[in-house]
């Protein structure tokens, strides 16, 4: 398999090429960016694989990054914030930010979120086989092979988490799912260190296809709630 490529992009010089530093180690090839117009730039000219970006950025910060990156090709970002507003969490998870690590963040943790992102997007590429091509979530379809999601004739846009969420779920419809099953499954982690990522998705998940799809199992997690 040829290298993966990241931008690497933050403001702050230590932190941007100390992250660039580790990743490198790690054997990726890093790329990196300052502000927002550069960041916007340097991923159309360089196409990485994964996109590290910080929330607050000079020219425009990383949710506009985000939103332009995405509209023109999608690519996994983990975004960097020193900010804990779930509000703004929303707004990342909305122009479609796959990821969230609060600053000051271990190196070791942002490596293994890094490589769980690049498995997932690959893992989006495979085939689906074909008696497993779609699922029925009440008046919803899940398209497994397009990643489309419609109610009738309308079709809902999610992020890839949103639909990889949405997609296991309706594997396992009414199956009660702890938080640390859904980040080893979709997100493929190997700690419990981010249920707060698997709480925001799923309630922008719940903004987009109503707020009774998706029940809350207390001390538990969540499941889906539909007829039988």
């Amino acid at each position: 398999m040829s290298q993966r490529r990241v931008l690497v992009v933050d403001d702050e010089a230590t932190i941007c090429e100390a992250v660039a530093a580790r990743l490198r180690a790690e054997g990726f090839d890093v790329v990196t960016a300052s502000d927002g117009p550069s960041a916007v730039a340097e991923c159309a000219a360089s196409s990485p694989d994964v996109l590290v970006l910080d929330v607050m950025l000079p020219g425009f910060d990383g949710l506009e990054v985000c939103r332009r990156v995405q509209a023109s090709r999608p690519v996994p970002v983990l975004m960097l914030t020193a900010r804990a507003d779930e509000t703004d969490m929303l707004i990342g998870l909305g122009v479609g930010a796959d990821d969230y690590l609060s600053k000051p963040f271990s190196m070791r943790v942002l490596v293994a979120r890094v490589h769980a992102l690049l498995r997932r997007a690959d893992r989006a590429q495979e085939t689906v086989p074909a008696e497993r091509d779609g699922l029925s979530v009440g008046d919803i379809e899940v398209d497994l092979v397009e990643r489309r999601v419609r109610r009738g004739a309308d079709e809902i846009h999610l992020t890839r988490t949103e639909f990889d969420l949405l997609a296991y779920f309706a594997s396992r419809p009414r199956a009660a799912i702890a938080r640390e099953s859904l980040l080893a499954e979709v997100w493929g982690w190997g700690d419990g260190a981010g249920s707060r990522t698997v709480d925001s998705h799923v309630k922008a998940l719940r903004r987009k296809l109503g707020g009774d799809l998706i029940r809350t199992v207390h001390g538990v997690g969540y499941a889906l709630d539909v007829q039988r």
